[in-house]
């Protein structure tokens, strides 16, 4: 399996993990408001603090993203491109958030693809201080309940990534068993997954959200994304018994390279590792 090795020593922990309770549900954000304020209301006003959303077509403007870029200094594996600040509306094509807190205030972690006003097409990570909702759209949103996604100095990749933690219970209307995951670099996604399902006694699964990072990616229809820093986006998964009985996760992402190379489908099981993080929240089917 393909590994890039990373500045500091691996965590003994390689699936970050906290059960929590949990619900989906949607909501609008409203135009005017920065992203990052009008997703903190849209879970507020459900009685959560936190959680991941899936989004499809917005408008944002002003906008400000990052794409995946090489390191320059080798403190890092990989790093950030400089920011990048298209004029007028960027229309998004799909995107997957999580919401958490950073230094005690709300925070996201935002990749998606879009097309800017003047018909690029590109993709990244959006910057929390930067990006505006320019017109209302509806995203769906999953609020967890009993754990906070929170940013915190990770030494094996030398960032500030999110990670679970457990929280406080405040009550939030919560429907479903959830957890909220974060998977460590150089392990295969799905795998992963199918392991924790299997440790936890989950036999069918929902992924909601979903942000991280691929080295590379292989994917069923056939398509290879060779460049190995991507930033990228869950738009669907499950992970559910096979014909054979064994857990199988089914993993649909978009993503866009250092190149600008852009990638969307299936993962194939076994051939994709995390780079840096993949932070997502498995909701149990029962």
């Amino acid at each position: 399996m393909r590994t890039i090795k990373q500045p500091g020593a691996p965590a003994t922990e390689r699936i970050q993990w906290v059960e929590a309770r949990g619900r989906a549900f949607s909501f609008t954000l409203d135009a005017g408001l920065p992203l990052l304020e009008a997703a903190r209301r849209g879970f507020a006003a459900e009685g959560f603090a936190g959680g991941v959303l899936n989004f499809g077509h917005g408008a944002l403007g002003p906008f400000g993203y990052v794409m995946p870029a090489l390191s320059k200094t080798g403190e890092n594996a990989a790093f950030y491109s400089e920011t990048y600040r298209p004029a007028g509306v960027t229309r998004t094509r799909l995107g997957s958030m999580t919401l958490g807190s950073r230094d005690g205030a709300p925070f996201f972690h935002c990749h998606g693809l879009w097309t800017e006003a003047d018909g690029k097409a590109s993709g990244g990570h959006m910057l929390p201080d930067e990006t505006v909702i320019a017109e209302p759209f509806e995203v769906q949103a999953f609020g967890i309940d009993g754990a906070m996604f929170t940013a915190e100095p990770d030494p094996e990749t030398n960032f500030k990534l999110f990670g679970p933690v457990p929280a406080a219970r405040n009550g939030a209307r919560a429907t479903s068993r959830a957890f909220a995951l974060r998977l460590r670099p150089n392990q295969d996604f799905a795998l992963c997954l199918e392991a924790s399902c299997r440790t936890h006694g989950i036999a069918r699964a929902k992924i909601h959200g979903g942000v991280g990072s691929t080295i590379g990616a292989r994917f069923t229809h056939g398509g290879v994304t060779e460049p190995f820093a991507t930033e990228l986006a869950i738009t669907a998964g499950t992970i559910a018994p096979a014909t054979s009985g064994a857990l199988e996760a089914a993993l649909d992402v978009a993503l866009i390279d250092y190149t600008g190379g852009i990638a969307e489908g299936r993962l194939i099981r076994g051939d994709n590792p995390v780079l840096m993080t993949m932070e997502l929240v498995l909701e149990v089917v029962e």
